[in-house]
């Protein structure tokens, strides 16, 4: 039997998108189910185990309020809970592992419990209910809205049908789209459909971003903890790409700033100015805490040695999707297995015995994170799709930043594509810093469903910038607060966008919450 349940608002997911969502329309006085298919929340933070990727004004300006609080938050833990150095207590900007990925290198488990605390008055009041282990089984529809969704939990037995005003799908490969029949595109679109000069001549719509499985280690200088020989390990250290003349498993990987070279990295920090891959996502710098608290400082792997780049996990058949899932934990196994026993070091020797799986870290029996960290999505069409045009200084020359009438948040990052799963291709292309138009989370029929993360109006290219941490948790936050306010006002959003008195008051309801609309006039660039 399937149980029913009736809420405002249904939320899709629970990464950062979802999370920040819920929390919006609970603040505006609204009830909201969530669901996870993990049992944590937080996504590329925490489940997919990726420290956040910003850009270089975060300190400042750039984000929205309560991104800004999170990040505060993050550092206020570590000096409340952790016995730090002075140094560190009194640093205002801390960076509890000096990753050199981000200003904000942290452990999962520091933001899972940030992010419950930040929802937790809202929890305990009733405001918001979560459904952990739930994935979006079916939907109904009825001309162009959607009824209800039935949610199916891991466990192949309990269902729940869940209804509301409105539906937000903040997973994290836009699963509601199709099962609702939402208007979307996946993959690869061609110059015809978009104009952009970096997309293919003929569209694909599976040649998608790779997904990596990312795992934790700590190194003892003096440790042996070489796990068991992967089963497919030989296929791995064997792999030679075709976009590289070297094998996969190698200190060599494609130069982000001139993606036709290959740029040389090593394990650990050296004295030969070889960049070190242990601390460019270090988590845990035992350099700041005093006392033994840890072995020895802590890194998560998510490297070019590790992105899945033979096939997608989603438009292809489940048993295709397994298997893709099965090969990219092995992959990363394999690299950790080369890593301990092959890997060429600075002193002539061979391997890092001493590098250790810590299972821990991410709470999971194969030390793998809980989910894929997923780069790109399947996208809505939208209303407005923003396109290479939008973002990239190499387009745009001197107009600098696109502005829109219709912003609801800000973001900036490079137009980042890892390799591709058919053409292989990637891209670095420097941007401009830009914005987030309403009519990019507006799909171009269904009125009452809203993409809430990775699955706006974009397109393949212009996801690369769009899809990173701080960039997620501000789509989140407006559509939560967009649906808010269409309930409230008994508008749809689609109305608020062609009504600039709404328009006006949905974006003063958003400043007034913290949301940054536009860059400062005078922002260096």
């Amino acid at each position: 039997m399937i149980k029913q349940e009736a809420t405002d608002v249904v939320v899709l997911g629970g990464g950062l998108g979802g999370c920040i969502a819920s929390l919006a329309i609970a603040k505006m006085g609204l009830k909201v189910i969530m669901t996870e298919e993990t049992d944590w929340l937080g996504g590329q933070l925490t489940s997919q185990a990726v420290p956040p990727d910003e850009h270089k004004w975060i300190e400042k300006y750039g984000c929205t309020q309560t991104y800004r609080e999170f990040r505060n938050r993050v550092r206020q833990y570590y000096k409340d809970n952790y016995p730090l150095t002075k140094e560190a207590m009194e640093n205002e900007i801390l960076n509890p592992g000096n990753g050199w990925v981000s200003r904000l290198a942290h452990e999962p488990k520091v933001a899972l419990q940030v992010i419950e605390d930040m929802l937790s008055p809202y929890i305990n009041s009733g405001k918001i209910k979560i459904l952990y282990n739930y994935s979006i089984e079916k939907a109904s529809t009825e001309e162009d809205v959607i009824n209800s969704v039935i949610a199916s939990h891991l466990n192949g037995i309990d269902k729940i049908e869940l209804t509301g005003k409105y539906f937000l799908d903040a997973t994290e490969c836009g699963d509601v789209l199709p099962i609702a029949g939402v208007e979307y595109v996946s993959g690869a679109e061609s110059i015809k459909e978009t104009g952009e000069p970096h997309a293919l001549e003929v569209a694909n719509p599976i040649d998608m971003q790779s997904f990596t499985f990312v795992f934790a280690v700590d190194y003892i200088e003096d440790g042996n903890f070489v796990i068991e020989k992967p089963e497919q390990y030989e296929f791995w250290r064997e792999l030679i790409p075709n976009f590289s003349h070297l094998p996969l498993l190698s200190w060599y990987a494609t130069d982000a700033d001139d993606t036709s070279k290959l740029k040389q990295f090593t394990l650990l920090p050296n004295d030969q100015g070889i960049p070190s891959l242990f601390t460019y996502r270090r988590i845990v710098d035992t350099e700041n805490i005093e006392g033994n608290i840890y072995d020895g400082d802590i890194s998560l792997i998510n490297w070019a040695q590790n992105d899945y780049f033979l096939g997608p996990i989603y438009e292809v058949s489940e048993e295709e999707r397994e298997r893709n899932l099965y090969n990219a934990k092995q992959q990363s196994l394999s690299l950790l297995y080369w890593l301990q026993t092959e890997a060429p070091r600075l002193d002539g020797g061979k391997g890092f015995p001493g590098l250790r799986l810590r299972k821990d870290v991410l709470d999971t029996e194969d030390g793998l994170a809980k989910y894929p960290y997923i780069r790109e999505s399947r996208r809505i069409k939208a209303v407005y799709t923003i396109t290479e045009k939008d973002v990239s200084k190499e387009i745009r020359g001197n107009e600098g930043i696109c502005e829109y009438f219709d912003s609801v948040g800000v973001g900036s990052y490079h137009l980042d594509l890892h390799h591709t799963t058919v053409s292989n291709r990637s891209f670095y292309i420097p941007n401009y810093p830009y914005e987030i138009p309403l009519g990019a989370l507006l799909p171009v029929r269904v009125k009452n469903l809203i993409p809430s993360c990775k699955n706006i109006g974009t397109t393949q290219i212009t996801n690369g910038c769009y899809r990173l941490h701080p960039t997620e948790w501000n789509i989140g936050e407006s559509a939560g607060y967009l649906v808010a306010y269409s309930i409230l006002n008994n508008v749809t959003p689609h109305q608020i966008r062609e009504d600039r008195s709404h328009l006006h008051e949905y974006q003063s309801l958003l400043l007034n919450n913290g949301v940054q609309l536009h860059w400062p006039e005078d922002i260096d660039l």
